[in-house]
């Protein structure tokens, strides 16, 4: 991080619910309250919140939210995301009430309807990297095309307060290339997570190897003769789902948003913070929230 005492830290809402979901889930765990109302996936989300918070530091913090099953990606591909089931039961209550707690913290919660949470990540990027540091929290190794001079992703680790770090230099070191390229190396292998192929029988390793080679998909297929005869063949057939699946993987950064940066100031009030503590009798928290 350089030269700016500011900084912004962009909460992956989803990725932490649903982490701290699984985590207890496997268990049974589900610490249902005296209304019947689970809420395991809401005590390990404040958990994961408040140590991010220590451990980055941030000045600033804005979580963002997917607002639903259908967006601008399962428009371009319906079969996009296709291969996730429903969340369970257990799960489902606990969407709404977790931002409650995200608003005690005095924290905005922000999600776009038809964007994925990622789009609002990477618009609220794009309006504040050049003002201030910027600090992207998520499970999603997507977010590592937003990487810049002033940009760092903590990708979640196992546990509580584990974090794999990745900055522009790291990225660079380790991939070879820039971080706009990897949305390409991405359209290449396809994601099974997000249940779009890529190009059938290219994988990471040789996704990389040709953006690092190429540069990018239209420099790899101005020189398609010097390919293997398997890659061109591969690229050949699968063309049209390499241009769709580039959009896929595609963080959009011009997603509507009006955030003014006061109102993601970090200064949560430990009263009522306390108070959603208490309704929702989130046991346990307590020491937590001298914040």
């Amino acid at each position: 991080m350089k030269g700016n005492d500011r900084e912004l830290l962009l909460i992956d809402g989803m990725a932490l619910l649903f982490r701290s979901f699984y985590a207890t889930a496997i268990n049974g765990d589900f610490m249902f309250n005296s209304q019947g109302i689970p809420t395991n996936a809401i005590h390990g989300f404040v958990k994961h919140l408040i140590a991010a918070v220590r451990a980055i530091g941030p000045t600033h913090v804005v979580c963002c939210w997917d607002m639903g099953s259908t967006t601008f990606r399962t428009e371009m591909f319906p079969q996009y995301k296709a291969n996730r089931g429903e969340p369970p039961l257990e799960l489902v209550p606990q969407f709404e009430l977790v931002k409650e707690v995200v608003s005690a913290f005095d924290i905005p919660n922000i999600g776009v309807l038809g964007a994925e949470a990622d789009d609002c990540i990477g618009t609220l990027t794009k309006q504040w990297e050049t003002k201030m540091n910027i600090s992207i929290l998520t499970g999603d190794q997507d977010i590592l095309q937003l990487l810049s001079e002033t940009v760092t992703v903590y990708l979640l680790g196992k546990g509580i307060g584990n974090y794999n770090v990745y900055t522009l230099e790291r990225f660079q070191q380790e991939k070879g290339i820039l971080p706009r390229q990897f949305i390409d190396v991405k359209a290449l292998m396809g994601d099974a997570s997000d249940n779009y192929p890529g190009v059938r029988g290219i994988g990471e390793k040789t996704a990389l190897k040709l953006v690092q080679q190429y540069g990018s998909i239209e420099g790899i297929l101005e020189n398609i003769h010097l390919l293997t005869e398997s890659q061109r063949q591969k690229l050949r057939e699968h063309l049209d789902m390499l241009h769709l699946s580039r959009k896929l993987a595609k963080i959009y950064c011009d997603i509507p948003i009006a955030l003014r940066l006061e109102e993601a100031k970090w200064e949560a009030n430990e009263d009522k913070v306390q108070q959603i503590f208490d309704h929702l009798e989130l046991k346990g928290l307590d020491k937590l929230i001298n914040v």
